[in-house]
């Protein structure tokens, strides 16, 4: 079994953003009701103010706002299924797994598209919570772990936050530039590991510089 992360990995941005977006502009009101508040939670998140679980739910928010999701979230993957990776298109497998912390609700779509499985946050669209824990970081190995998933061939992820989750498969890949650059995940030294583990325990993620 292969396992992938989604945004930055075989997918060039963040979906939930992406699909924000395509809310606002086709329901305007959200420029209003939910995109002010969402920029101070981005602004309190990086002052350290408010975990990673707080922020993101704040972002998922506007999916309790799109009355018609079900039709918006087909359009939007019509138009940007074409985004996916193609390097990924070319080695696909039945048995892949997608492990991504963006709301199921996104991700569901277009794994079922891809043909493959995908375990992903579960988001509450009427009351705007999480049912289970946000699928990020160190949640990734731990629910893989408790599951008894099969053994991971290959794992691949742009963030070296999935450290955890890297290190419980036989070869793990780091993703670069947007999706389109995979090379071997890195050695990390010790001073490194400690930011990684700082990091993932504080909610913040971290990314290789792209070329």
């Amino acid at each position: 079994m292969n396992v992938y992360d989604f945004d930055g990995t075989i997918y060039p941005t963040d979906c939930t953003i992406g699909f924000g977006f395509w809310c606002m502009w086709r329901h305007p009101t959200l420029w209003f009701t939910f995109f002010p508040k969402t920029i101070l939670s981005f602004l309190l998140h990086k002052m350290g103010k408010i975990p990673n679980y707080l922020l993101q739910r704040r972002m998922f928010s506007f999916l309790t706002k799109v009355n018609d999701f079900d039709k918006q979230i087909e359009l939007y993957w019509d138009k940007n299924e074409k985004k996916i990776a193609s390097w990924y298109l070319s080695q696909k497998r039945p048995d892949d797994l997608i492990l991504s912390a963006s709301p199921e609700c996104i991700i569901a779509p277009i794994a079922k598209r891809l043909g493959v499985k995908y375990i992903a946050s579960e988001f509450d669209r009427e009351t705007g919570v999480f049912v289970n824990n946000l699928m990020y970081a160190k949640e990734k190995a731990k629910y893989i772990i408790d599951h008894g998933f099969p053994r991971i061939e290959n794992f691949y992820s742009d963030s070296l936050a999935d450290t955890p989750l890297a290190l419980c498969a036989e070869k793990a890949h780091l993703v670069t530039n947007k999706a389109s650059t995979v090379i071997d995940w890195p050695n990390l030294d010790d001073k490194t590991m400690e930011k990684v583990k700082e990091k993932v325990d504080t909610g913040w993620n971290i990314h290789l510089k792209d070329d």
